[in-house]
């Protein structure tokens, strides 16, 4: 049997060009297939998809709550706590809303949070405990 994957992530947004814009100025590139509707997004071996947030509850027969904290968080890691820290900077350059500054965590490692146009929180994080493969991917023990 096949290992579970994910291969898109939709984000529910206000303003889907804003949202566009943001993600490109952290180095996403947008597929051919993205219109006026949706855009998706390619990174690495999965797809974050954009998608207006009113259009999304519909679809998905949900009520779309007021934003807060939705008790979801997106992340990157690093290879190096730089990286956590260039990455913090290059969002906030780019619009996100400074959520938790970079800072020592405590399971050891170095992390931070940001919000993005629409309150989407991401964590920027360095493990010391995770591996990488060839690829960039990370290598989690079985």
């Amino acid at each position: 049997m096949k290992a579970p994957q994910i291969h898109i992530v939709t984000l529910g947004v206000n303003d889907l060009s804003r949202a566009r814009r943001f993600y490109e100025a952290l180095g996403w590139k947008a597929s051919s297939t993205s219109n006026e509707n949706i855009v998706f997004l390619k990174g690495g071996s999965g797809v974050l998809a954009l998608y207006g947030r009113t259009a999304l509850a519909e679809d998905a027969l949900a009520e779309d709550l007021p934003n807060g904290f939705s008790g979801v968080t997106l992340a990157r890691n690093a290879r190096s706590k730089a990286e956590v820290d260039a990455w913090f900077a290059e969002a906030l350059a780019a619009g996100a809303r400074a959520v938790k500054p970079p800072q020592e965590a405590f399971w050891g490692g170095y992390s931070s949070y940001i919000a993005d146009p629409d309150g989407h929180l991401w964590e920027f994080a360095f493990n010391p405990y995770f591996v990488f493969d060839d690829h960039g991917n990370l290598a989690l023990p079985d």
